[in-house]
């Protein structure tokens, strides 16, 4: 990732989705720009009837359909004069045929393919057409079932999936409801250093109630763990697949999955192959291969794209978006990407840990030239650690307290130095990670370092691979002496508290370990909220501190990118690509 989500490079404590009603359209917010380009939000299929529901169960329902439409309320980035036209679509044209085979980009090799830390964009990337969750995300940011053909709540703490019958995994095996419970435990496990574990702190148990029957009982409603089931956290593989392949499992051998792809050949440092499943039990893949090529230089996947070498990719260099458009031999989409760029904060015992210090750094920033430079124009600067488009079921109550009183985007240098001053920092030396994945990452690096340099701080760049980079969001060690490092990071599912849970005391991306009291039970009654305006009352709350504190700090909203060559069609642009089989709809374009 520029990350990473996720994940939000997504992006690791997250990282959602059940059936038979259309879900009402939801009314025009004249303050928000409209998105006509966006189709339609279908409605969640299969949604589960109930019987002798409770107010707080319905509750839960209407809460959950919510959270799962499409967040189009940001408007489309404008590019300046160095930039592009970030028009978002939800996915691009319908695949007319089926192909033998596409090659796909990726910026670094994944460490490992084991759903459990599958936590940046090249894991998820690879991962997400192999193997599958409970629920599923859809291009448009909407949740439907997955391998469970339904989801439903009796009461607020206690969550029923029924599972497909005859599933198979790419092992053989039948999938049954002992998969799921094994499955959903390897999160929890200590030994695995899961990073979804979070997810799972509100879970009392896991029972298989059933040959195709799983019930999760809560210790506490929680709002979040639903939605979740949709992204990696909610993977199921075989249980005997896994433990035959043991410590090896994720990076030798197969993933013992459900998906339209099965793992094939990997060859460590250049590629790893899937292979159409030709037992899978939804709509067969398009291709009968996917080639994913490891072009850890920016350059060079953009070469290789020219050339026709590389079909396509996510994570477009944004040095590269004006001569991919202008090419002529493909086509460069933009999605929506619920993602941030942000300039993370891994160490408070130093110099950052002094809010001033921050405060200082944030208005030194030159956002825009940022924007302009370093995401070739596709993008809008803010100030808010959470996208707009997270808020699309807010009311605006709640929108005036998430983003009403934020700090000013607006570079001020000479307050900014009388900060620094104040808190007695001129001069101090603060590290700041780099990588050569893409400008985004390393132009927000000098940036940040220009920025400093104004105003009386000594920022040292510490250039890494782009897999040691990746390394950042699940090695502790790869942090050691870092204080700061770019992070794009990705919602994985379309609420704001999947990226405000991040400064919660122990989370898993609270690198710089933030604790307060008030902020955490904040973050606990706001999980424990199934009614969408009581929970995003709250989450406004959240938003206004964690800017206020800047805990990270804010530098832009950024579109997902894709660019497909003129031979292949039918991948979504949206940033659902990291949970769903989106490989599986490539095809042929013509």
């Amino acid at each position: 990732m520029t990350t990473p989500p996720s994940p939000s490079s997504r992006r690791p404590d997250r990282p959602a989705r059940p059936g038979h009603h259309a879900l009402p359209a939801r009314p025009a917010r004249p303050d928000l720009p409209a998105r006509p380009d966006l189709p339609a939000r279908p409605a969640l299929s299969d949604r589960p009837r109930r019987r002798g529901r409770t107010a707080a169960a319905s509750t839960a329902t209407a809460a959950l359909a919510a959270l799962a439409l499409l967040a189009a309320c940001s408007g489309p980035p404008k590019g300046g004069a160095n930039g592009v036209e970030a028009r978002l679509s939800a996915t691009t044209p319908p695949a007319r045929a089926e192909i033998d085979s596409f090659t796909w980009a990726l910026y670094a090799e994944p460490p490992t393919l084991d759903y459990t830390v599958a936590f940046d964009y090249p894991q998820n990337t690879v991962l997400s057409n192999v193997c599958e969750s409970l629920m599923r995300w859809t291009p448009q940011l909407t949740v439907e079932p997955g391998l469970a053909r339904k989801a439903s709540s009796p009461d607020p703490r206690t969550w029923v999936y029924d599972l497909r019958p005859g599933v198979r995994f790419h092992d053989g095996r039948t999938m049954t409801a002992d998969d799921v419970v094994f499955s959903l435990g390897r999160q929890t496990d200590p030994k695995n250093a899961a990073a979804w574990a979070q997810v799972f702190q509100n879970v009392a148990s896991v029972r298989a109630t059933g040959p195709l029957q799983v019930t999760v009982r809560l210790k506490r409603p929680d709002s979040q763990f639903p939605q979740y089931m949709a992204t990696a956290a909610g993977v199921v593989a075989s249980r005997e697949g896994v433990e035959a392949a043991g410590k090896d499992y994720g990076t030798t051998g197969g993933l013992a999955c459900t998906g339209p792809f099965e793992l094939g050949a990997w060859q460590k440092g250049q590629s790893i192959e899937l292979e159409r499943f030709a037992g899978y039990w939804g709509t067969e893949a398009k291709a009968k291969k996917a080639v994913f090529r490891v072009l850890t230089d920016p350059s060079a996947r953009t070469n290789a794209m020219l050339s026709g070498e590389i079909d396509g990719g996510y994570l477009i260099p944004t040095e590269s978006y004006a001569r991919l458009k202008s090419a002529g031999i493909g086509t460069l989409y933009f999605g929506e990407g619920l993602s941030t760029v942000n300039v993370n904060i891994t160490n408070m015992k130093g110099p950052l840990g002094d809010v001033r210090v921050r405060r200082a750094l944030s208005l030194a920033l030159d956002r825009s030239g940022f924007v302009k430079a370093g995401l070739g124009g596709a993008g809008t600067v803010t100030s808010s650690l959470t996208t707009r488009a997270a808020w699309a079921a807010a009311p605006e109550s709640a929108l005036k307290t998430a983003f009403d009183r934020l700090p000013s985007t607006t570079p001020d240098i000479e307050k900014a130095k009388a900060l620094i001053k104040e808190a007695g920092a001129t001069g101090k030396t603060l590290t700041m990670v780099t990588s050569p994945i893409g400008q985004d990452v390393s132009l927000l690096a000098t940036a940040v370092q220009a920025a400093g340099t104004r105003i009386g701080l000594d920022i040292r760049l510490k250039t890494v691979s782009p897999n040691a980079f990746t390394a950042l969001f699940t090695d502790p060690e790869a942090r050691e002496g870092v204080d700061l490092f770019p992070l794009t990071l990705y919602n994985s599912i379309t609420d704001p508290l999947d990226l405000l849970t991040n400064f919660k005391t122990g989370a898993y991306l609270n690198y710089a370990g933030h604790s307060d009291r008030k902020y955490d039970e904040l973050v606990d009654r706001a999980a424990a909220a199934y009614e969408p305006g009581e929970r995003l009352a709250i989450e406004a709350e959240l938003n206004r501190i964690a800017a206020e504190r800047l805990l990270w700090i804010p530098v832009a909203e950024w579109p997902t990118s894709v660019f497909l060559n003129k031979r292949i069609t039918g991948a979504p642009t949206t940033i659902s690509y990291m949970y769903q089989p989106w490989a599986a709809s490539v095809g042929a374009a013509r």
